[in-house]
């Protein structure tokens, strides 16, 4: 197992570096869609229909992915307070259920975005025609995602290696 993580963990950051310059770009392009959005309503007058729900779905999407990131990074938000005043073997036995419910929330959303995605496919939506189900793949992608580094994670902490936090740390220096 352990050269099966030593194998996979180069991809695994490419990904989590990928998603995360996807998040950027989605992000800066956002920003210049309602920038334009406001130039055309106050400016020229006339206000773009599609710029607000093609910046609703770049915000779907680097919010997932950053999201994504975040969990293999060990970056998001958590009550430690409670944990560090554990016992190392409470410690783990913490990490193992918390990752192991970060795994199973991931794939659920994956799941159940996909049936949402499934049954509104024949809607469309408006401004954008796109079929309306465009809507739930990032929620799909990123609950892959999270799901993936999460278990990464979970494997780490199960074989006793270093956090991928710390990893990640050791890489950017």
């Amino acid at each position: 197992m352990w050269r099966f993580m030593q194998a996979v963990r180069p991809v695994l950051a490419r990904l989590s570096r990928l998603s995360l310059y996807i998040s950027g770009l989605g992000l800066v392009t956002m920003t210049a869609i309602v920038g334009w959005q406001v130039f055309a309503r106050y400016v020229l007058n006339d206000t773009p229909s599609w710029s607000e729900p093609l910046s609703l779905h770049l915000m779907s999407w680097f919010i997932v992915l950053g999201a994504a990131v975040g969990v293999r990074e060990s970056v998001h938000l958590g009550l430690d307070f409670i944990r560090h005043s554990a016992s190392p073997a409470v410690q783990r036995l913490m990490d193992l259920v918390s990752l192991s419910l970060i795994v199973l929330f991931g794939l659920a959303m994956s799941f159940y975005s996909t049936l949402l995605a499934a049954g509104t496919w024949a809607a469309t939506i408006p401004v954008l025609g796109w079929p309306g189900g465009v809507d739930f793949f990032p929620m799909i992608a990123g609950g892959l995602l999270i799901a993936l580094f999460a278990a990464e994670r979970l494997a780490d902490v199960s074989l006793g290696a270093a956090p991928v936090a710390d990893i990640v740390i050791q890489e950017a220096a």
